[in-house]
């Protein structure tokens, strides 16, 4: 199986976050240098602590056994044992049987009432076997993509900067990317007649728009979008004809107060009729994020709303080809959309350890923009949501020039001295994409606050003055 002989896509796919940088990293681990890793978003590799109702529900799925010990009532509180009674009920044989290919039903009706309570529907409107569970939401954007794209002629409307998981997987399924570029002037904004232009050039180029990606809160650019921003989408799907991607898995990490998270799902009801039932949506969430931040547990899904039947029951079938999601990550996602009631034995310390999580992510968000903009020549939008910031780093002609003589692009340069001098790894804008003539790079607001206060922001600091009076002009 030599290179020269894979499938062409599989050669040309790139996914930064992985890319060179990481690799690098792992090098200088490995070597005895310790790497602080804020390329991902990877919260309990940073620090953080699992919700403590959560696990111990997962504990008790993943030793049944331990639910007729003697003693069980003492180990566990008793809602935590009534609720891996409940999960466990759902899959026969429990997380060591394969479930229905799109998840276990118990589980599915659990998301569907979890969208209803969230988005203000009527009660039972949201069908669970429209609703698929996935090792993580990355693996139901995949299924989307690789559902829609027929051949190079069928593009994918995808914001710049992007999660590389889109340009990659495009590539992958052999489709085409259109790049719709984001305004960070104003806040990384969107404007839909940017994307009216994207999709009208790539349609005189012979390449047809069939889906519309859109990443709210924004990774990597940390944005949030406003109803009316939405509503705009919404009514441009409509007269294209494009499946909306919805990408929402950071819809808990909210850092401000002005823009509330507000799903795709909730603004169709609010629009009504005909937009409700005309706009084609897949919505993705995960388990990876929020407060949970449970990136190995891979639990996911992706709500089809107005997806033809026929083409539900295609994507089942190639759902099928896997046999099943992991069922661990299946109960996880259970767990996330129906926690613990008011009044339980579990509430109050769920809520405790859940809102003390996202409080803390809001105060480094301060942290890590404020950073930025303290440091001469970058500049940095507040991350309003997500994990992530994307400063602007406004190099200096010299600094360009050393890149270019090293066969690196400026930010790729920047970034490889930025982590050999300080084992900080973070992402080169350049595999989000950017604006021509920007230079860009993305790093998580997961270290822990101590972490970020006492090492993080320090290093940055001299490391970056340093960098500056090396190369200023």
């Amino acid at each position: 199986m030599h290179p020269s002989l894979l499938n062409r896509n599989v050669r040309e796919t790139q996914y930064a976050v992985r890319g060179e940088l990481y690799l690098k990293a792992e090098e200088l681990r490995q070597k005895g240098m310790e790497i602080i890793f804020t390329n991902v978003g990877n919260p309990h590799a940073l620090g953080q602590v699992p919700i403590t109702y959560n696990r111990q529900v997962l504990a008790l799925c993943a030793a049944p056994f331990l639910l007729d010990h003697p003693e069980v009532t003492k180990m566990f509180p008793s809602d935590a044992i009534s609720r891996a009674k409940e999960l466990l009920s759902y899959n026969k044989g429990g997380i060591g049987a394969y479930s229905d290919s799109r998840g276990a039903a118990g589980v599915r009706k659990e998301v569907a009432r979890y969208i209803e309570k969230r988005d203000g529907l009527p009660a039972n409107t949201v069908n669970e076997n429209t609703i698929f569970l996935t090792d993580g939401a990355s693996v139901a954007v995949r299924m989307g993509l690789n559902s829609l794209i027929r051949d190079e002629n069928d593009g994918i409307l995808v914001p710049i900067p992007q999660y590389p998981l889109y340009s990659a997987s495009i590539k992958l399924y052999g489709g085409s990317l259109i790049p719709y570029e984001l305004d960070e002037s104003k806040g990384w904004g969107m404007n839909v007649e940017t994307i009216r232009k994207a999709c009208a050039d790539a349609k005189a180029k012979g390449i047809l728009p069939r889906g519309l990606v859109f990443i709210n809160p924004g990774n990597p650019t940390g944005q949030c979008f406003s109803k009316d921003n939405l509503k705009e989408l919404a009514r441009f799907a409509s007269e294209e004809q494009v499946v909306l991607m919805a990408d929402e898995v950071y819809q808990e990490n909210i850092f401000q107060d002005e823009r509330p998270f507000v799903s795709m799902r909730q603004v169709l009801h609010e629009l009504g009729e005909p937009l409700n039932s005309k706009v084609e949506l897949l919505s993705f969430h995960t388990v990876s994020k929020g407060a949970l931040g449970e990136c190995g547990l891979r639990g996911g899904y992706v709500d089809m709303h107005n997806i033809h039947p026929g083409a539900v029951e295609e994507v089942y079938k190639t759902a099928s080809i896997n046999l099943s999601p992991n069922v661990l990550g299946q109960m996880a996602m259970g767990l996330m959309v129906n926690p613990p009631a008011p009044g339980s034995p579990s509430y109050d310390g769920y809520m405790k350890e859940k809102n003390d999580v996202l409080a803390s992510m809001r105060r480094r968000a301060h942290i890590m923009t404020d950073a930025f903009n303290s440091l001469e020549g970058v500049t940095c939008n507040f991350t309003e949501g997500a994990m992530y910031s994307f400063p602007q780093l406004h190099l200096p002609k010299k600094a360009i020039e050393a890149a270019k003589s090293a066969g690196k692009s400026p930010d790729v340069f920047y970034c490889l001295k930025l982590l050999e001098a300080t084992g900080i790894s973070v992402v080169p804008g350049s595999g989000f994409g950017q604006a021509a003539g920007t230079f860009h790079l993305r790093t998580t607001i997961l270290p822990m606050e101590d972490v970020m206060k006492e090492k993080f922001v320090p290093l940055l600091t001299d490391f970056h003055k340093k960098f500056m009076d090396t190369y200023r002009d």
